[in-house]
């Protein structure tokens, strides 16, 4: 029996989860929110720092267990902001010197992956879609190849964008999912597709400038941006079903808590006789159990780091899903 203890903290969401042969018995987290503007890098990483014992705390009572049981610390090693990612590390290396402990380092994108083992998915292509991030990515050839990607902004990012071009505050996404509800016409926006990749800036200046002149709701705006980018968003996921020649679609990241976008994946794989997956909320947003889930089929592989080698490790806050090896399947 092996329990490893995970810790998100890529960007606004400071997490820990616990696996036990690969059951989720913790999964507690905190958001670093704002009432108006985006996310701030620095103050986010001040709050993961305030509230990392807080949230150790909480998971350790959660699972029942006490931090001596734990086998290894697995932590999110990036795509990430940088002063979130080494809050991260620097509490994983000091959990790990005190209970001396391996360290496991965790591509942030890999765990959304691998965290759709609990759906049932076998070997998917995963639409990956959050604040900063939107691939479509498919195990191949001893690597999880990016299919398709954005050529400029995630599409969370570009959600929040537009949300504070509307006076809403951070994160923007679950507000606009209310008012798109609430739209009823659809407005024409740009629809951008380039192969397998998608484009958003231009999408962007186009609500802006509809927003500015102020002759559309922000509802129906809402609507119509959901609409257009999610369509495109399952286009490209479709094209690389096809490709791969896989039936299996999962949904992750935050933006996949879109009951909008699930529908329009659903539709689609119902269409082409595919099967669709999608975690429940708490393992969608960034969190802290898909970490632990990630680290223990890792650790259970052999990898992990301990010592002078723990001590050597850093973050990678641009490292894509493509670059990492992975040496457990």
């Amino acid at each position: 029996m092996s329990i490893i203890l995970g810790i998100e903290s890529t960007a606004h969401t400071f997490g820990i989860g616990i696996v036990c042969d690969g059951k989720i018995i913790a999964n507690k987290m905190d958001m670093y929110t704002t009432e108006s503007g985006g996310i701030i890098p620095l103050d986010s990483a001040k709050h993961h720092r305030e509230v990392s014992e807080r949230v150790y705390k909480e998971a350790l009572e959660e699972a029942k267990i006490n931090e001596k049981e734990i086998d290894a610390i697995a932590f999110s090693q990036g795509p990430g902001l940088s002063p979130c990612l080494l809050e991260g590390i620097k509490f994983s290396k000091k959990l790990s010197k005190k209970l001396k402990k391996s360290l496991v380092p965790v591509n942030h994108c890999v765990a959304h992956l691998e965290i759709a083992r609990v759906t049932g998915a076998l070997d998917p292509v995963l639409l990956y879609c959050s604040g900063a991030n939107t691939q479509v990515i498919s195990y191949a050839s001893g690597k999880y190849r990016i299919f398709g990607e954005t050529l400029d902004t995630g599409v969370g990012n570009f959600i929040d964008n537009f949300a504070r071009c509307a006076g809403i505050g951070f994160p923007g996404g679950p507000k606009i999912e209310t008012l798109a509800k609430k739209g009823k016409n659809y407005i024409e926006l740009p629809y951008t597709v380039k192969g397998m990749d998608v484009s958003f800036s231009g999408i962007l200046t186009n609500l802006k400038q509809k927003v500015e002149k102020g002759n559309y709701s922000i509802e129906d705006l809402s609507f119509s941006m959901q609409e257009t980018v999610f369509a495109m968003l399952v286009e490209t996921s479709e094209r690389a079903l096809a490709h791969v020649g896989k039936n299996e679609l999962v949904l992750g990241g935050g933006v996949a808590c879109n009951s909008r976008l699930q529908e329009m994946a659903r539709l689609m794989c119902e269409e082409r006789g595919a099967k669709f997956f999608c975690p429940e909320k708490p393992l969608l947003v960034d969190n802290g159990a898909m970490i632990a889930y990630a680290g223990e089929i890792m650790f259970n592989s052999g990898i992990k780091f301990s010592g002078k080698k723990a001590e050597e490790l850093d973050i990678k806050p641009r490292q894509r899903t493509d670059e990492v090896e992975v040496r457990w399947k």
